[in-house]
């Protein structure tokens, strides 16, 4: 088998909008996009960015949005004008916000009104010359955009209030014509999207993945999914953020190739609406993770849901527990298949064949994929052995933005990517994640970082020490946890988690904090979380 993936992301929406134009691309709050609005669109926002902007081709966007209608236009149209898509979290803290736009050197910004004053209270620190502010509904029909957008900004008070030195409005940048867009020529190997993660270890770093990379992993799940995966008949469920890559690239790239659809739901922790949201809407594909599957399955509404037209469920981005497995298949009556996938790697690795899921495994191996597993010399093992689970493919990345040695530290010279996680490749080939080489928390799929904590941590004047590790914390997620060695006794826990709120992510905030006298360390002072976390698991036995 060989697949064609020598092609851009600009290719694919190209063919998308030629062959599906009446078919709805996109569908949030009730408002449709067909590809036709969606092609339109697209052009008018490349339009602007080439004409009323210095932006090049090759330079970096920011987009720092939720799933709305907005999001598939910013990038794609940004794609479309040969930029760089920068995914920003909307959840970011100004400290975190400030180190992507400059780690990037994003040029510009494409952000949501309701958390623009993040990126107001630190955007004159960064590179950032061009800002653009959407409002929440600013696609939908005028009467309702404005009866939404009112009730967002001055009845449900949603909207803090944000200063940009200069800024535009999403809509204002949508008023030239399509036409006036110049096509760009974009080349296979060149950069799509930077997508931050910690990697394997570390502060956030930018995976660049290349258009080759993306199309290449668009083309291998089609292939994998073909029998199930029918060509403009989909109905997708998009409850993760399309910033996140699992989401990203079964929405933006796959069921777009399709002409499918895709459902956006700007706020899945909102179990009620997300139920009332369903309802409505005869969906044959559900993407999601096992934490989310879990509230779901614990609201009473959800379960009266009509699943008869659902085709399958896809699971990913943390391990899918045995018990949620059961309740979901037993309530829906369709496969509920879990993947395995790093944002490296575009990201799928592997997905359970949906006529033959092995819970407990995450599947076997993307088409034009290798896998092995290694011990810590590098060594190859044995099928049945434990170790680091390699990859190579053409979906691994180019390698992390200007950071030439981390690159060197995850991509050997033969193309292998060492991923950090333990695995086993079973006899029949479906591979099992054991668990992480590195001390990586996993929370509701959001990765977190020991290093980046403790360092906001230790900033705090009353703290000397600081080690985070993390812990189960029921369906299969993770919290953190923690350790504090302080010069004042009278500091609280409340006093730590306050003070973190204030530089990191919400799911980053320690949820448990323990003072104590001092930490475990090696003979050479470095704080041994392993003990900690061992001691922790102890006391639950």
């Amino acid at each position: 088998m060989s697949l064609d993936y020598h092609k851009t992301l600009i290719d694919v929406f190209n063919k998308a909008y030629a062959e599906y134009p009446n078919s709805n691309a996109f569908s949030c709050m009730g408002q449709h996009m067909t590809y036709a609005e969606l092609d339109r669109l697209t052009a008018q926002f490349a339009a602007y960015l080439q004409q009323k902007t210095d932006l090049q081709p090759g330079d970096r966007i920011a987009v720092q949005l939720p799933n709305i209608l907005q999001y598939p236009v910013a990038v794609f149209g940004a794609l479309r004008a040969g930029l760089v898509v920068v995914n920003t979290n909307p959840l970011y803290t100004p400290h975190e916000i400030e180190h992507q736009l400059n780690d990037s050197g994003a040029k510009a910004l494409v952000v949501l009104a309701n958390i623009a004053h993040s990126a107001a209270a630190v955007i004159q620190n960064t590179g950032v010359k061009t800002v653009i502010v959407t409002e929440l509904a600013d696609l939908h029909k005028p009467l309702k955009r404005s009866l939404i957008n009112f009730v967002v900004k001055h009845i449900k008070k949603m909207v803090p209030p944000f200063s940009f030195p200069q800024s535009v409005s999403f809509r204002s940048c949508l008023h030239l014509p399509a036409a006036s867009f110049n096509t760009v020529t974009r080349n296979s190997e060149d950069i799509a999207v930077l997508q931050y993660t910690g990697g394997t270890t570390g502060v956030a770093k930018g995976a660049m993945l290349s258009h080759r990379n993306l199309v290449a992993n668009m083309l291998q799940v089609n292939e994998h999914m073909k029998d199930i995966f029918r060509a403009n008949q989909e109905t997708y469920i998009a409850p993760l953020p399309l910033y996140h890559i699992y989401s990203f690239t079964l929405h933006c790239t796959s069921a777009v190739s399709l002409g499918n659809h895709s459902v956006l739901i700007p706020n899945p922790r909102d179990i009620p609406a997300f139920v009332k949201t369903l309802r409505n809407i005869k969906f044959t594909l559900f993407v999601g993770l096992n934490t989310l599957f879990n509230a779901l399955l614990r609201n009473p509404d959800f379960v009266k849901l009509d699943f008869s037209h659902l085709r399958l469920t896809s699971s990913g981005g943390m391990a899918l527990t045995a018990e949620t497995y059961k309740k979901w298949t037993a309530l829906t009556k369709a496969p509920l298949v879990e993947g395995y996938g790093l944002t490296e790697t575009s990201p799928v690795v592997t997905i359970n064949p949906y006529t033959n899921p092995v819970q407990g495994t995450v599947g076997i191996l993307m088409a034009e994929t290798e896998c092995k597993v290694v011990d810590a010399d590098g060594n190859r093992l044995a099928n049945g052995e434990a170790g680091e689970l390699c990859i190579r493919g053409p979906q691994v990345m180019k390698g992390y933005w200007q950071r030439p040695e981390a690159t060197a530290d995850v991509i050997n010279t033969e193309g292998w990517f060492h991923s950090g996680d333990i695995a086993i490749i079973q006899d029949d080939g479906y591979i099992k994640i054991v668990d992480r080489i590195k001390d990586m928390i996993n929370v509701s799929g959001f990765k977190v970082f020991p290093n980046e904590v403790e360092d906001s941590l230790c900033c705090h004047p009353d703290i000397i020490e600081a080690a985070v590790i993390g812990l189960p914390d029921g369906d299969g997620s993770e919290m953190v946890k923690a350790f504090i060695v302080t010069k004042n006794p009278a500091l609280t826990a409340d006093d730590v988690r306050k003070f973190a709120k204030g530089v990191l992510t919400a799911y980053k905030v320690p949820k448990q904090v323990e003072f104590r006298h001092d930490l475990p360390k090696t003979n050479v002072g470095k704080i041994l979380r392993r003990e900690l976390r061992d001691q922790e698991l102890s006391k639950e036995s």
